[in-house]
């Protein structure tokens, strides 16, 4: 049937870190964890969870340490184990690792508007493209969909990581990736269809 839901996805953004405050880029895997702020940001997302009874079947994140802190709080809630998926983890982010928006401005003036203008295309600071970016992290999506047909999932991960699952779901373009806003500790749900999916609420961040 059209509207049989096969599985409803729960994303998570992991919480903030000293990077994210700072508007810095990172695809490290081991640094940085979570800030006394993200810590916060959590706490308020499993409340925010707890008290809207979100089921969930399984929890899935991405193997790094920001977000498998965030994983073992919304573990704890639901009193179940975390899933590691390699393939959740951030963009690659090549010479712009470690760089905030003003160095790469700086340095790299074209950089913003050549993701914009060609998102297919090879770029120049050796990250992953637009393109590759959206079908790399809609593949691992749909193979998490295919193994959960009917459950209610949650994925616990990185902000570029969610843009670009939602630019899967809805077939947005990849040059509008960048235009896809959200923030850490936020919450954002898609029910997935047959042929279809759909965009329930997005970066919903829980306050206290």
């Amino acid at each position: 049937m059209y509207f049989d839901r096969k599985c409803k996805i729960t994303f998570i953004c992991h919480g903030a870190t000293i990077y994210s405050e700072e508007g810095r880029f990172s695809d490290a895997e081991i640094y940085p964890p979570l800030s006394e702020l993200g810590v916060e940001e959590m706490n308020n997302v499993t409340n925010y969870l707890k008290a809207r009874g979100v089921k969930n079947d399984v929890i899935y994140t991405s193997p790094a340490l920001r977000t498998v802190q965030s994983a073992m709080l919304v573990s704890k809630l639901f009193k179940k184990d975390y899933v590691i998926v390699d393939d959740l983890k951030s963009r690659k982010c090549g010479q712009w690792n470690g760089l905030t928006f003003g160095q790469i401005l700086d340095r790299y003036p074209t950089g913003f508007s050549d993701i914009l203008n060609y998102p297919e295309e090879r770029n120049s600071y050796g990250g992953e493209n637009s393109v590759e970016f959206i079908n790399r992290v809609k593949t691992v999506i749909d193979d998490l969909v295919e193994k959960n047909i009917g459950n209610r999932i949650i994925i616990v991960t990185h902000p570029e990581v969610i843009q670009a699952a939602i630019c899967g779901a809805l077939d947005i373009p990849a040059n509008k990736l960048l235009k896809i806003f959200i923030r850490t500790g936020s919450v954002t749900q898609i029910s997935y269809f047959e042929n279809w999916a759909s965009l329930v609420y997005s970066d919903y961040v829980p306050l206290a």
